[in-house]
């Protein structure tokens, strides 16, 4: 399936080396105010741009080259009724909000070698088994190109949740085995150096969600979370609150690190979870052309917030 949700249903759509990627984002109430400089700013940073315009280490070549430009189709108008941007932004309909991001820097021509070839750690060979037919551009539809969609809709949720008083948070908190995020350039750096990439944690802390939130039995708090961030290219694992690290502890220290949740429910302090991602599996040292992160996982820190907002406004 395409689509996620349906409080607020998500629709993505898309190939990496397409025309454009994009959204149809339809339940999002009549009425409010898109903040565009935010949605600039969260598309910048799953760009893996850095606060001076730079890109971080180890960031794919195709990410800093692509503008990621917003254009609007539907469900959005100006003050003065037409859907022409201005410093005011745009203030939504209560209809299907519509959007495309044009791939500007497509070369499909680099991925001509893949019409006969499966990527190893890919779903090169397991969208042909499913469909019979494959997007061998970049992977199509399973390209990490596909997430910028969900930032520009998972922005949208953040402004709603933020009405309420719910902030999202998501930071790298290891790549590899540094722990030190004064390391982690360094430590990015030197695999890319050997043409090689390496894996990373995010954290996601959630504050403001009252207690109450999410069900007892199957659609528990922490499963929906996990269902969103585990949709995200390259990630592997999920965890919250003691996580796999609890099961080291006696009960006696860890019983009270509930991580926000318990019973699947959110108790009304701050929600805590992690999610691993793995090493980009096509390197140069793996002897597979193309233009690939280093560590993806610097560039999916806004792209779990978005997939965590997207969740939660269809929860509360």
């Amino acid at each position: 399936m395409n689509t996620f949700g349906n409080k607020w249903s998500f629709t993505s759509f898309g190939e990496s080396h397409g025309k454009a990627i994009g959204g149809v984002l339809d339940g999002v109430p009549a009425g409010i105010r898109i903040d565009l400089d935010l949605i600039r700013t969260e598309l910048e940073r799953r760009r893996g741009l850095t606060g001076d315009g730079l890109p971080a280490t180890g960031v794919s070549p195709r990410a800093v080259r692509e503008a990621d430009e917003v254009e609007w189709l539907s469900g959005v108008v100006t003050n003065e009724g037409t859907n022409e941007l201005t410093s005011e932004g745009l203030i939504t309909l209560g209809t299907p909000i519509g959007f495309i991001i044009r791939n500007t820097d497509a070369r499909p021509e680099d991925y001509e070698w893949l019409k006969n070839h499966y990527r190893v750690g890919h779903a090169d060979k397991v969208y042909e088994h499913k469909y019979g037919i494959r997007d061998w551009r970049g992977g199509g539809r399973a390209s990490a190109r596909e997430t910028a969609a969900r930032v520009v809709a998972g922005s949208i949720a953040k402004q709603q949740l933020r009405e309420k008083g719910i902030t999202i948070a998501a930071q790298l908190v290891q790549v590899g085995a540094e722990k030190d995020a004064m390391k982690f350039a360094e430590t990015i750096a030197a695999y890319q150096r050997e043409g090689d990439s390496i894996g990373g944690i995010v954290e996601c802390r959630i504050q403001g969600l009252k207690a109450g939130v999410g069900e007892p039995i199957f659609n528990k708090l922490q499963a929906e979370l996990a269902f969103a961030v585990m949709s995200i290219n390259a990630c592997k694992g999920f965890e919250y609150g003691t996580g796999f690290g609890g099961v080291t502890e006696p009960g006696s220290v860890i019983n009270g690190i509930s991580g926000g949740i318990a019973g699947g429910i959110s108790d009304g302090s701050e929600v805590v979870f992690r999610c691993v991602f793995k090493p980009t599996p096509s390197t140069p040292k793996a002897g597979v052309k193309g233009r690939h992160d280093a560590c993806v996982a610097t560039r999916a820190v806004p792209v779990v917030e978005a997939m965590t907002a997207l969740t939660l406004v269809n929860l509360s």
